[in-house]
This record gives structure tokens, sequence and C-alpha cells, in this order.
């Protein structure tokens, strides 16, 4: 299971049937990426639907 799957970047697209991430990577990170050897992603952001219900 990769980290990607946790973060709130990784969303599914009907129009490629297929999980994408929504953050602009330049082609560096782009090609890792798709290697999957992007480690440590300084755009994680973890997926977290309650942080909104923990403030309340």
């Amino acid at each position: 299971m990769s980290k990607c799957e946790f973060c709130s970047n990784y969303q599914y697209d009907d129009e490629y049937d297929a999980f994408v991430c929504y953050v602009n990577l330049d082609e560096d990170e782009m090609a890792l990426f798709l290697m999957d050897k992007f480690r440590d992603c300084p755009y994680f952001m973890f997926n977290d639907e309650y942080t909104l219900a923990r403030k309340q």
C-alpha cells in the first residue's frame, strides 16, 4: 500500500477511470511518481475527513 492512497490530493477521476494525483508535479517528480519511487512527498496531506469535526 503506497503512501499516496492516504493523501487528499490522490483522488478518483471518472474521465480516466483511475486514481490520479491532483498536484501539478514537474517532469522529474512525475517520473519518480510513475516509477513508484516518490517517497516523502512534500505535497502529502493526510486525507482526514474528521479534521473539521474535531474543531467543533
